[in-house]
């Protein structure tokens, strides 16, 4: 193995260098980057289930130029690119059926960003985005080699124990919501409701009553996260992602005898008041609220409703003003700050909360790139439902009945995500990003397994 052998050599003059600079602390340091690289560049999956369990912890590093994540997301890159120079890895691997809808998206975008209200916030906006089409690419490459398994432990784990901190430790809230490491209660959310299905799919999936207990506290756990964000769309999405998973298992519906209706009767009477009394009073206040959309949401009535709705009413001119092209990437916030909405709903009239974001993805790449890019964007994570439903359903046919179960668990996470979409602004979200890849990956995975030949 040359090539390896050249960056060791290279790391070793670095470390030379360090030792000989003022700076020989940093010698070290240089050390372990070493032995990470030589990992990832025998065992490249380590380090996208690395990514995947930071982005929970991500907040730890809001304020450091070099994160856990960056490091092994930028030496992952390289090191793939240099395998796929080298011809260890083969270019096919990077065939999916999402690139015809992605090309022609960022050909647009780049068109928007040309055009931009304020080319300052759109390369801020494309620096962004182009973490999430860089772990895109990467997923592509290596997807296929992904333990799956591991990949649900690792973002309920991690997921897990954010809502620790949440739940118990006032520093990791925002005005008694739960925020985890993350600065908005709703990106907490959006996290949780992706965990909670592969949580439940380990459940599933214990060999024994040990595991199934630790998992299905993790399970607990994330529950009561959710509850402490006191999210509303988070209850909404993860009410229809169990109602899907229901649904899938229905077959199994017919395993439950008379006997154990009065067991789970019991169990409900018991589970549902403690639910509604550990609730927090505020929580249940916002859910009382949403009865107020079928009289009109008004500002005074829910400002949190108001204020989505002024969103709407801002992101619908702008893409009439500007169907085709938009007013440019990451630009919604100079349009909102313009309008009265801004200082109407603005709590202390700071500029950043003058500057807010739209809260949907959709409405926000629909307004700053215009219809085309939008439903470009629209069509990418619907072909990415669709690809997993065609996985699921390959499974089906090779009767293989535990990826099966793996494809809905899969499918009902990354639902969550696309539905979460509609209240928060994160175009750049890494798990939209890796699921997306992974959906075309795990489909053409699916259908090139051989048929399984039906006995008689």
């Amino acid at each position: 193995m040359i090539f390896p052998l050249s960056i060791v050599s290279l790391l070793g003059l670095v470390c030379l260098g360090l030792l000989a600079s003022p700076y020989p602390y940093l010698a070290p340091g240089a050390v372990l980057g070493l032995v990470g690289v030589a990992v990832l560049y025998r065992k490249p999956t380590w380090g996208l289930l690395g990514i995947v369990a930071l982005v929970p912890f991500e907040g730890f590093f809001k304020d450091s130029a070099l994160s856990g994540t960056k490091f092994v997301g930028a030496s992952l890159a390289l090191i793939l690119m240099l395998q796929l120079a080298i011809h260890q890895l083969p270019s096919e691997r990077l065939r999916s059926n999402i690139w015809r809808y992605l090309i022609w998206f960022m050909i647009l975008y780049m068109l928007s960003l040309m055009n931009s209200d304020d080319l300052g916030m759109s390369f801020g906006h494309l620096r962004e985005l182009s973490v999430g089409l860089i772990l895109f690419v990467i997923t592509l490459l290596i997807g296929r080699d992904l333990n799956l398994d591991l990949f649900a432990k690792l973002v309920t784990l991690s997921v897990s124990l954010t809502c620790v901190l949440a739940m118990f430790s006032t520093k990791y809230q925002d005005q008694g919501r739960a925020a985890g490491l993350l600065e908005d209660p709703n990106a907490f959310a959006l996290l949780i409701a992706f965990a909670i299905p592969l949580g439940l799919l380990l459940v599933i999936r214990s060999p024994n009553t040990l595991h199934r207990l630790f998992w299905g506290g993790c399970c607990l756990l994330l529950l009561g996260g959710m509850t402490k964000t006191e999210s509303r769309s988070g209850l909404v999405v993860l009410a229809l992602s169990l109602l899907i998973g229901c649904w899938h298992y229905r077959s199994q519906l017919t395993r439950i005898r008379p006997r154990h209706l009065g067991f789970a009767m019991l169990g409900a009477a018991i589970v549902i008041p403690l639910a509604i009394y550990a609730m927090p009073a505020g929580y249940i206040a916002r859910i009382q609220s949403l009865s107020v959309l079928s009289a009109g949401a008004k500002g005074h009535d829910d400002e949190s409703l108001g204020r989505r709705a002024s969103y709407i009413v801002v992101g619908s001119q702008m893409i009439r003003e500007n169907p085709l092209l938009g007013s440019g990437p990451g630009t919604f916030p100079l349009h909102y700050a313009t309008t009265g909405y801004a200082k109407a709903f603005s709590a202390n009239r700071k500029v950043g909360d003058l500057y807010r974001r739209a809260h949907n993805t959709y409405m926000e790449v629909f307004s700053e790139l215009g219809i085309p890019a939008g439903l470009l964007f629209v069509g990418m994570l619907a072909l990415g439902l669709y690809n997993l439903i065609r996985a699921r359903r390959a499974w089906m046919l090779r009767r293989n009945w535990e990826q099966t179960d793996l494809m809905t668990h899969l499918g009902m996470s990354f639902l969550s995500l696309t539905l979460f979409l509609m209240f928060l602004s994160a175009p750049s979200q890494k798990y939209v990003w890796i699921m997306l890849a992974l959906t075309s990956v795990l489909r053409l995975k699916a259908e090139e397994a051989p048929l399984v030949e039906a006995k008689v």
